[in-house]
């Protein structure tokens, strides 16, 4: 079995979210997209279930956190390299998300993030497999 992973984040706006995610370059999947909800794909086995907050409320008993206020989860994408890491901040601070902390440089690993207009916090990753030799 080829497994698969879905993340599922409550938004707020949906269509502000997909909006943001579409600039930022990533596509979707609209086999699992609706009204009240948008699949966005991360990689060929990874994907991120937005789904409006009145959607996610049919999948748990719990309260929805405000991921403005409190960390309900660190979600983490590699990347191919530094200035793609760099190039996807700034793009996602020009399109309204906060950049909480500046980038941290380990010398063979790199990394930096931004929160999207939910709070989600997304951390990007870049490890120099040829320094780490």
């Amino acid at each position: 079995m080829n497994r698969q992973i879905f993340i599922n984040l409550a938004t707020k706006n949906l269509s502000k979210a997909k909006t943001f995610f579409g600039e930022l370059g990533f596509q979707f999947n609209a086999d699992y997209s609706n009204e009240d909800a948008c699949c966005v794909i991360i990689a060929d086995n990874i994907s991120v279930m937005l789904l409006s907050e009145s959607h996610f409320k049919n999948f748990t008993d719990k309260s929805i956190c405000d991921s403005q206020t409190s960390a309900e989860s660190l979600l983490c994408i590699s990347c191919e390299s530094r200035e793609e890491i760099d190039n996807l901040v700034s793009k996602a601070k020009s399109l309204g998300a906060s950049v909480p902390r500046e980038p941290q440089d380990h010398g063979f690993m790199y990394g930096h993030g931004f929160e999207d207009l939910d709070g989600h916090t997304w951390e990007l990753m870049f490890m120099d497999q040829s320094a780490n030799q």
